[in-house]
């Protein structure tokens, strides 16, 4: 199980995969259905979209 917060390395996040499970470490935890990346500018975003519905977002 892979968590998600602040702290997580960036090279970290790029491992993750769809079907890796990945918890938040509060109510978040599931499989990866989807990943979305995208890049404002100032930040890269990362979505990691759970099969339970539920999203977990953090930015770089």
């Amino acid at each position: 199980m892979i968590r998600i917060n602040d702290e997580t390395p960036d090279e970290v996040l790029q491992t993750i995969k769809i079907g890796d499970l990945v918890t938040d470490g509060f109510s978040k935890t599931s499989l990866v259905e989807r990943i979305e990346t995208t890049d404002d500018g100032l930040y890269k975003i990362y979505e990691f979209h759970l099969i339970t519905g539920r999203v977990i977002k953090t930015k770089r």
